[in-house]
C-alpha cells in the first residue's frame, strides 16, 4: 500500500515564529520539490524509497531514504472499573518482552476500525465508545506515516484472543495511577505508547 506523506498541512509555508520568546523568524521554510521518488526494497509491511528532494531557498538536491509503511494505530482500554487494558509480548527487534497496550497496522485508512480490531484480536476486549485521542509522526525524518491513538471505554471481555502466528501475547489489568511510575523507572519503553499516555494524561488533566 502507498504511504501517505505527511506535510505541514494545507499552508504551502511555515514561518518559523517563537512568539514566547519574542523572536520572530524571517526565514520561510518550504515543502522541497520532490524530483524523483523508487522503490529500493519492498518488504512485507514496509517499503523503502530513495528519493531526490530540491530546496525551493537554496536549490540545491538531497538524496534522501524513506520508509513508506501504512499507517499504526494505539488503543488504551479502559474497563468499566477504571483499569487500563494492558499487554506483554515478545519484541523482536528489541529481543525484549515489553508491556504495552494494544496496536496494530491500519487497513484501508482508517484507523477508529483498526483501533477496535486489534484491541479485539489481541486482548479479546471490545468497549462501547472509541474517542481519538490525537496521532504523531513517529520519526519524520524517515518514516511516512502516523500513529494513532485512541481510548476505548468500558472496554470488556467478550472472546477469546485471535493472534497472528508470530503473537503470543498476555493480558495485563492496571490501574491508570500505576503508569506514570512504571514509565519513569522503563517498565513502559515502547516510546509509541508513552505517547498514548501522553495523551491520555493529557485528556483527564485538561478534563478536571
Amino acid at each position: 500500500m502507498q504511504g501517505r506523506v505527511v506535510g505541514p498541512g494545507p499552508a504551502s509555508s511555515c514561518c518559523i515564529c517563537l512568539a514566547r520568546h519574542g523572536i520572530l523568524l524571517s526565514v520561510m521554510i518550504e515543502e522541497w520539490e520532490l524530483l524523483e521518488s523508487k522503490v529500493d526494497r519492498d518488504y512485507r509491511v514496509f517499503r523503502i524509497q530513495s528519493e531526490l528532494a530540491m530546496s525551493p531557498r537554496t536549490k540545491k538536491v538531497g538524496k534522501f531514504y524513506t520508509i513508506d509503511t501504512r499507517d499504526w494505530v494505539n488503543v488504551i482500554p479502559v474497563t468499566p472499573e477504571g483499569r487500563i487494558v494492558m499487554i506483554k509480548q515478545y519484541r523482536h527487534g528489541s529481543k525484549e518482552v515489553t508491556l504495552e497496550i494494544p496496536g496494530g497496522l491500519v487497513d484501508e485508512n482508517d484507523p477508529r476500525e483498526a483501533a477496535q480490531r486489534e484491541l479485539l484480536e489481541e486482548t479479546g476486549y471490545a468497549g462501547d465508545r472509541v474517542e481519538l485521542l490525537g496521532f504523531v509522526n513517529p520519526n519524520p525524518a524517515i518514516f511516512n506515516n502516523r500513529c494513532h491513538t485512541y481510548l476505548v471505554e468500558n472496554a470488556r471481555e467478550v472472546s477469546e484472543k485471535a493472534l497472528d502466528p508470530d503473537e503470543d501475547i498476555e493480558v495485563v489489568l492496571m490501574s491508570a495511577d500505576e503508569i506514570p511510575s512504571i514509565i519513569a523507572g522503563g517498565g513502559i519503553n515502547h516510546s509509541l505508547v508513552i505517547v498514548a499516555f501522553h495523551f491520555y494524561f493529557m485528556k483527564k488533566l485538561c478534563s478536571q
